[in-house]
């Protein structure tokens, strides 16, 4: 099993247990969708059936975002304005470390994320965002937004703002 870690807070932010697909060679977006969790309950990873569903809602359960609840990722507020300032700060934090483990991909990663970004801020309003679990400022922020058919979520991940953890 893959783990995917923040290069910046060695936060955990998603692994290959979910369907992944690697978009213009700068991001990667992970599949995801809402389960229903109760106290106590552990997540392994079954689809309950639609009778067990509504009962675990009637029980006092709630309905979360799987990939958000399995690695603790944390719901955080941007507008437009200082998204663009958050970004521009942590792309800066990206091409350095980059620099130093593959300089062969500066290039392509100025390009493909400078390209990426405009994506996101014509779609601004369409984003949730999500830091890591341990909230630092200068971590990455995932984007959730869904799919075309407005019910399927899926979370957007630098590629180049993470590093990969066997286990």
């Amino acid at each position: 099993m893959l783990l995917y870690e923040d290069v910046t807070t060695g936060d955990e932010m998603f692994s290959d247990a979910f369907p992944i697909k690697e978009v213009d060679d700068i991001v990667y977006e992970v599949d995801c969708q809402m389960i229903v969790v109760k106290e106590g309950d552990v997540d392994i990873g079954a689809n309950p059936s639609a009778e067990e569903q509504e009962e675990a809602l009637e029980a006092g359960a709630s309905q979360v975002n799987n990939v958000v609840h399995s690695f603790r990722l944390q719901s955080t507020q941007f507008d437009k304005k200082s998204f663009l300032t958050y970004l521009k700060a942590y792309m800066k934090v990206v091409k350095t470390k980059l620099a130093e483990t593959n300089p062969d991909r500066v290039a392509a990663f100025e390009k493909g994320a400078a390209g990426f970004a405009k994506k996101i801020v014509g779609n601004f309003k369409d984003y949730e965002f999500y830091t890591g679990e341990s909230m630092n400022p200068d971590g990455m922020v995932a984007l959730l937004n869904y799919r075309e058919d407005g019910v399927t979520p899926y979370l957007t991940f630098w590629k180049d703002g993470l590093k990969q953890v066997k286990l």
